[in-house]
């Protein structure tokens, strides 16, 4: 659904529609895109499916909440491995629905692709420091916030919304530079489709180093808290509020 939904998105932002051609620049299609992959994103974390699941939808957050304590460790790679099957299909059914229009430049599946004159190392450096939010470039910032919040009951309601608005944010403000993926699965999907695969290495391991090292800092730093749950929508099982942990 993620991958569907941002490539739908990006087909009629930026592909031939209406809305591209009344709004042709390319910052402020980008900020239009981010607002609605960033509902998107708390509507699938709120969804029965993401109550579910913990609405991870993300390897690098799966990688993180085993770090943190809250996720097993078995499950990690079945996660990954369901969430990079998703970004497949997500991209063949948008594909399939849209026609030429999803599939060819320059939409060609939602691929992302940095800005001229990046090299793979620069890059790595780039997209493990924009797991960040919008307004900050620190490595690992989503994941250290994402914890930071859940191991608060009063603020862990509101994670589906930050995880939105730092993801829209990060696409807003690097579309054009790295790409602002910040989620593996996001760009593996659209790379096979659209043959585009020569940063797929760094797109897929930068936000999963960014991302263990955000889980390191946040222990360090906050010792005598727990993250309570790996589910982002911020309840117990049941759907009950978190209680602090003994």
């Amino acid at each position: 659904m993620l991958l569907f939904g941002v490539t739908t998105i990006v087909r009629w932002v930026m592909g031939p529609s209406f809305i591209s051609d009344q709004v042709d620049r390319i910052h402020l299609q980008l900020v239009i895109v981010g607002a609605a992959v960033g509902l998107l994103i708390a509507a699938l974390i709120l969804s029965r499916p993401g109550r579910t699941s913990g609405g991870h939808i993300n390897p690098a957050i799966s990688l993180a909440m085993w770090r943190f304590g809250v996720f097993p460790g078995v499950s990690v790679v079945p996660y990954v491995l369901a969430q990079l099957i998703g970004s497949v299909l997500g991209v063949l059914l948008a594909g399939a629905v849209w026609g030429p229009a999803a599939k060819d430049p320059p939409v060609a599946s939602a691929v992302l692709q940095p800005g001229a004159g990046w090299t793979a190392a620069e890059l790595f450096g780039a997209e493990a420091a924009s797991m960040g939010a919008a307004e900050a470039a620190s490595m690992g910032a989503i994941v250290y916030l994402v914890g930071f919040f859940l191991q608060a009951p009063r603020l862990a309601r509101l994670v589906p919304w930050l995880v939105g608005f730092l993801i829209g944010g990060t696409i807003a403000l690097l579309g054009t530079t790295t790409g602002g993926s910040a989620n593996p699965a996001r760009q593996f999907g659209p790379a096979l489709a659209s043959g585009q695969s020569s940063f797929l290495w760094v797109y897929l391991l930068a936000p999963m180093v960014g991302a263990l090292i955000a889980a390191f800092v946040l222990d360090r730093v906050n010792k005598h808290r727990t993250v309570l749950t790996h589910r982002l929508c911020g309840t117990e099982e049941d759907g009950a509020p978190l209680k602090e942990r003994g």
